[in-house]
């Protein structure tokens, strides 16, 4: 499902003494089956625009086209549920927004909410159970017993039983170790690749956008300020800089390189690509200006 927002402005409590303006004249285009993210400082509107995602918030102006739905101000409540499954929302520590007795109950909520059966739904449970690389035995458990990393795990698996064609993912992995940050974003990557989904990607990580995006808008001050690869988005540390963004490590490590006399043109966005620049500048001597 293609995501167009096409100049969209949005105000908290629009037309009253309390107006506060949050986006301004935002454009861009999220593809289907692609992994998107979006990054900016505390305060660029990356929050507001993951709102639109599913039309939790609506546009003060403008249209957001999500599929064939578009959505604009006058748009019905009434008529959005069935967007709402279609585009599903992991928020910043989903675990706080467990609430039933079993895990199983808390998974299949979702889905008896929008029509399907009992058997149906905890069958969808167990089924998401294991995408997110949890052992069966914990279905009849409480979720409140459960680890910190688990009961994340059970949050998001609630959300992926609704079968979403689109997974909004805002800062999914804070608060965890690393071993927990690789282990839940390689989980999202195989999602992407496997089964075709919508990844948008919310996050302060540079790393994560570099690892997995296939592209990026960049949010500053309530609009977007650019977008493209991450190749492109990360060409210019300066401007980065500016906007008050880093580099992922792998290009802050050659760019330290760079100083000590490395010669490179190369911007390797993952260990990976490090690795072949440098077996390749070692290969050839020292030369690897042509890559």
């Amino acid at each position: 499902m293609d995501i167009r927002f096409n100049e969209v402005n949005f105000a908290y409590q629009a037309n009253t003494p309390f107006e506060t303006r949050a986006l301004f004249d935002v454009n861009f285009n999220i593809p289907s089956g692609k992994y998107t993210a979006i990054i900016g400082h505390t305060g660029s509107g990356k929050s507001t625009i993951l709102q639109h995602l599913n039309a939790l918030l609506k546009p003060t102006s403008g249209t957001v086209e999500l599929g064939d739905r578009v959505v604009d101000s006058e748009t019905s409540n009434k008529d959005l549920k069935p967007l709402r499954q279609k585009v599903g929302i992991v928020f910043q520590f989903p675990e706080s927004q467990l609430f039933e007795e079993t895990v199983e109950k808390d998974i299949a909520f979702g889905p008896k909410n929008f029509g399907a059966s009992e058997e149906e739904a905890n069958q969808l449970a167990k089924e998401t159970l294991k995408i997110v690389g949890l052992p069966e035995e914990v279905l009849h458990k409480s979720p409140f017993d459960l680890s910190g990393g688990q009961m994340r795990r059970v949050a998001i698996a609630g959300v992926l039983a609704m079968q979403p064609e689109v997974l909004v993912l805002d800062e999914p992995t804070a608060g965890l170790d690393p071993k927990g940050r690789f282990e839940m974003m390689e989980m999202f990557a195989q999602l992407q690749r496997e089964k075709g989904i919508t990844i948008v990607l919310v996050t302060h990580q540079m790393n994560d956008v570099s690892d997995y995006a296939n592209y990026v808008i960049v949010c500053e001050k309530g609009t977007v300020v650019k977008t493209g690869t991450p190749e492109e988005v990360f060409a210019d540390a300066a401007w980065l800089q500016e906007k008050q963004l880093g580099l992922p490590s792998t290009v802050q490590f050659v760019e330290k390189l760079k100083a000590k006399g490395f010669q490179t043109d190369a911007r390797p966005m993952n260990l990976d690509a490090l690795a072949d620049l440098l077996v390749s500048h070692s290969k050839n001597g020292g030369d690897t200006s042509a890559r």
